[in-house]
């Protein structure tokens, strides 16, 4: 599954955007405030809703108010989000709309839609929608000839602020539902700390990095035990990245937890986390989350530079990269122009604050960027240099 347009209406400072064409790597650039933090929070804030509801989602922003854009309050929230998935072996381009508003002040979805086209012509169908806590999935998605012959199954929801997606999407009768929701369910929007990913940690059941990194540890030894040909890989990219790290390992302690230790050629005692270096252990998160074995249909990571030398960021992209030519998807947000030299100019979008408002563009629908690319300059050098700043496609 791949995500290839969002439209993002009343949603703090996205009054109304839309960005088509989102390739499988993609990296947003921007002044600090423009809203990049705010772009990945919509992948949180679903996430949130299909987890709790959208009342409870909400109220983690500081409730409705807060979330709508300044002066939208008596307008909805409208995410669409377009996504390209295989739907019994045939790939469809789906589109999910939800609608969230207030009613006698509390938050409701107004509308939730699930719908794609079957044939190359005709409209989509709506295979799931609801309104206001009531509404209809069908059963039969691919098995129909004619609208007569839809089987449609109609539904009360207990609250008009649970999404539809969250039971239905349980059920593989439901199928483009049921895609959706793993796909939300799976998707990691990274808030890595490394205090957090420092220190012994309980020696508990984990196959996939945390947001916060916080289970580094248990992962590593998951992966060391379960899929040690990947464990090799990730400490083969370790080496290359790092200098001088030659082994790591996730080893007990004395009262039952785990830590992680770190070889360095240069010394005969490996040294524990706390340490190594911030950049270290940044560099082994990420790759733990890159060389995941069951990968995350798409990745958020914001600034990935931070903590880490300049020199490595080039590498770090192609990884990224990498990661997505392997079928992920991946979402990043930077202010670093070394690691920008690294993206390909397709995969670059800015965004831009007027008035409070942003608005995105894409770096190719500039025809100055795309000459300045081919004649030799890196996207990193352009960016450090304003060249991005009030071209205009």
């Amino acid at each position: 599954m791949k995500i290839v347009s969002i439209k993002i209406k009343n949603y703090r400072v996205f009054e109304n955007i839309e960005i088509k064409n989102i390739p499988a790597f993609c990296v947003m650039i921007g002044a600090n405030g423009t809203g990049k933090s705010t772009l990945f929070d919509i992948f949180g804030f679903l996430r949130d809703a299909l987890k709790n509801n959208i009342r409870q989602a909400l109220q983690i922003r500081g409730g409705f108010n807060e979330v709508v854009t300044r002066g939208k309050q008596n307008e909805d929230i409208e995410i669409e989000l377009k996504f390209r998935m295989e739907i019994l072996s045939t790939e469809r381009l789906v589109t999910y709309v939800l609608v969230v508003g207030q009613h006698r002040q509390k938050p409701i979805i107004k509308r939730e839609i699930l719908r794609y086209k079957r044939g190359e012509y005709g409209s989509p169908f709506h295979f799931l929608d609801f309104q206001h806590g009531q509404g209809y999935a069908i059963k039969n998605e691919e098995d129909f000839k004619s609208d007569e012959e839809l089987e449609r199954e109609e539904q009360q929801l207990e609250s008009a602020d649970i999404l539809a997606l969250k039971g239905l999407g349980q059920f593989q009768r439901f199928k483009a539902a049921n895609a959706f929701r793993s796909l939300i369910e799976n998707w990691h929007v990274s808030d890595f700390h490394i205090s957090d990913a420092r220190g012994s940690k309980d020696a508990l059941y984990a196959e996939h990095l945390s947001p916060t990194g916080d289970n580094m540890a248990v992962v590593a030894q998951y992966i060391y035990q379960e899929h040690p040909e990947v464990f090799e890989e990730i400490l083969k990219r370790m080496q290359a990245r790092v200098p001088g790290v030659s082994k790591v390992e996730a080893k007990n302690t004395e009262d039952g937890r785990l830590i992680l230790k770190f070889q360095d050629q240069a010394f005969k005692d490996p040294f524990i986390d706390r340490y190594v270096s911030d950049g270290t252990m940044k560099m082994f998160a990420y790759l733990i989350l890159l060389f995941d074995p069951k990968p995350h249909p798409l990745l958020c990571v914001e600034e990935p530079e931070n903590q880490l030398y300049p020199s490595l960021l080039q590498k770090l992209a192609e990884e990224f990269a990498s990661y997505a030519h392997r079928g992920g998807q991946v979402f990043v947000s930077t202010h670093s122009p070394y690691f920008l030299n690294a993206v390909p100019l397709d995969s670059i979008f800015w965004l831009i604050k007027d008035q409070g408002i942003t608005k995105i563009q894409k770096a190719t629908d500039s025809e100055t960027l795309i000459n300045l690319v081919e004649a030799g300059d890196l996207p990193g050098y352009l960016w450090n240099q304003g060249w991005f700043e009030g071209v205009a496609p």
